[in-house]
């Protein structure tokens, strides 16, 4: 089931000069589902595969353990933080960090793919 990018999205994509990439809430992302509740909120999206989004999430620190992020359907995270939906059509390669205060910022980070281990 391929999402269609909605016009909040596509109005996201276009402030930030990004190609919108429709986000599939039945594939995975990765998340620390335990720190969801704590701020700010960050996410980063690397190149899709055939059964995840690209997207990981976190709150508050971020760790790198092996275990940091947990596999879970896109849906899951979209039930607990709704207010994401409009960044989630933001191309790989973008990250962003958002607060319960109104606080955004949206970028473009060319090495996010490389820390992934992909190709730009």
């Amino acid at each position: 089931m391929e999402s269609a990018v909605d016009n909040e999205q596509a109005a996201m994509c276009e402030k930030y000069n990004g190609s919108p990439l429709a986000f599939n809430p039945t594939l995975h992302v990765g998340a620390h589902l335990a720190s969801l509740n704590q701020q700010p909120i960050y996410g980063v999206r690397i190149q899709p595969t055939i059964d995840e989004s690209g997207w990981y999430f976190w709150g508050g620190e971020y760790s790198d353990d092996d275990d940091f992020f947990q596999s879970v359907h896109g849906s899951h995270v979209l039930e607990r933080l709704p207010e994401l939906g409009k960044y989630l059509a933001l191309p790989p390669g973008y990250k962003f960090i958002v607060d319960d205060e109104g606080y955004e910022d949206v970028w473009y980070d060319p090495f996010a793919f490389v820390r992934a281990g992909q190709e730009p």
